[in-house]
């Protein structure tokens, strides 16, 4: 049986036009007997975890990638010529753990900087994120294959070569794909031609959107529920072959075998470079800075100690009796809660958690009184984070934080609407 490893593929995740599921797509890839397969979705990395997991599980390594926008121009660029394209397609692939980060980097700017229809990035920050990354020509909407179908073959080779410097080092292919469109076969031959005469790799794939090659005409169905067209609509998005589908090493070898047999090794070079490895079922809460030879625990401890005696004084002015053994229940209930918070590895978190709602009160933005489970825990009402006295209401720290079943705390904030994102720069900052 020949060897092939699918990767250009749209999952679930691809909103507009895929129709795969994860667990079905490992499975098949395992009863394919192929070691690896990736997922490219459009312009997201959305599905990317539940992808991990569930090829892992079945043996299959996984390869994380997405297909991106690529503006024409710059990123920032709002106005598009008429007639012109208003983003090209190109495949990313993460190749190691720091090309996994800056792939999560460009896709979270394309959305934040490059939004026009689409998530966009630009060649300026694919050169910034490019380290780590393989990347691939893409299907018919890739600039290469756009600049190829329109005559243009010296300015398609000067894209080749532009590419090939923003990812050096041999991560740069040509794609080239069997999925039955006119248009494409028709491009097939002047791709690898192209990759010849510029000695540039090339790698075959199939675009797959759906997994069975009998789930064209449901993958239809589902275009014209995303688009709010019906099926009959002459004008509305469709797909013109039933070819885009998960198809077996064998299909690839009958198309390309005999052309192009590089481009069939080369989707299994390409898996075997991908090593990325995602460090998953463990909180990883940013490193709280605090004092000069203390640890978290220690400060934490200090500052909850503190915000109680300021607590009882408060107490005794609204009461005006407040006796010692109602003083020792409080001094117990915080030292069970510290005990448990520092067992767990969460007195950062709280650190985290006292400092921006310190800052908010400071620059006096509207801060809830607090809500939720964390209204349990005397540890937030002595750090002022909740104003809600857990013990003259009888609430239950253990539905906050659980030493018999540890998982993340979740404390509920709420700040005014007009100026909550103050809080925010200030937390990402």
């Amino acid at each position: 049986m020949k060897e092939f490893v699918h990767l250009h593929l749209h999952s679930q995740y691809s909103l507009l036009d895929g129709a795969i599921k994860i667990e079905d797509l490992v499975r098949k890839v395992a009863r394919m007997g192929m070691p690896a397969v990736a997922l490219t979705d459009h312009g997201s990395m959305i599905g990317t975890v539940d992808f991990y997991e569930k090829a892992n599980r079945e043996g299959i390594k996984p390869i994380i990638g997405a297909e991106v926008y690529v503006a024409p121009g710059s990123r920032h660029d709002r106005q598009a010529e008429p007639g012109a394209e208003k983003s090209h397609h190109l495949i990313l692939l993460a190749e190691s753990d720091e090309g996994y980060r800056n792939l999560i980097r460009l896709v979270s700017r394309a959305h934040v900087e490059g939004f026009y229809y689409k998530p966009r990035v630009d060649k300026e920050i694919l050169r910034e994120h490019a380290k780590g990354i393989i990347a691939t020509s893409a299907c018919l909407q890739g600039e290469i294959p756009v600049l190829l179908v329109q005559g243009g073959k010296k300015q398609a080779a000067e894209a080749v070569e532009e590419y090939k410097e923003i990812f050096p080092d041999g991560r740069f292919f040509l794609e080239i794909q069997d999925n039955g469109m006119t248009a494409q076969n028709r491009t097939n031959p002047e791709i690898i031609d192209l990759a010849r005469k510029t000695g540039t790799p090339l790698v075959a794939t199939n675009d797959c959107h759906y997994l069975e090659r009998r789930d064209a005409r449901v993958h239809d169905v589902l275009l014209c529920l995303q688009t709010g067209k019906v099926i009959g609509a002459a004008d509305r998005m469709r797909f013109e072959t039933d070819q885009f589908y998960v198809k077996a090493p064998e299909e690839f070898d009958r198309a390309f075998g005999h052309v192009a047999p590089d481009a069939l090794t080369n989707t299994l070079a390409i898996a075997e470079r991908c090593l990325v490895k995602l460090d998953l079922g463990r909180s990883k809460i940013p490193e709280f800075r605090v004092p000069e030879g203390m640890t978290s625990e220690q400060y934490l401890r200090k500052l909850a100690t503190e915000g109680l005696l300021r607590r009882f004084q408060e107490m005794r002015k609204r009461s005006g009796k407040f006796r010692g053994e109602e003083e020792e229940h409080y001094r117990r209930r915080l030292e069970y809660e510290l005990a448990v918070i520092e067992n767990t590895g969460f007195a950062g978190y709280f650190l985290i958690v006292w400092d921006f709602i310190r800052f908010a009160k400071e620059q006096g933005i509207p801060v809830g009184p607090g809500r939720g489970s964390a209204a349990g825990s005397l540890v937030a009402y002595c750090l002022r984070i909740t104003e809600v006295d857990p013990l003259s209401y009888g609430l239950l720290f253990e539905r906050f934080l659980n030493p018999e079943r540890i998982s993340l705390p979740d404390i509920d904030c709420d700040f005014c609407k007009d100026r909550r994102d103050e809080v925010i720069r200030y937390v990402e900052d």
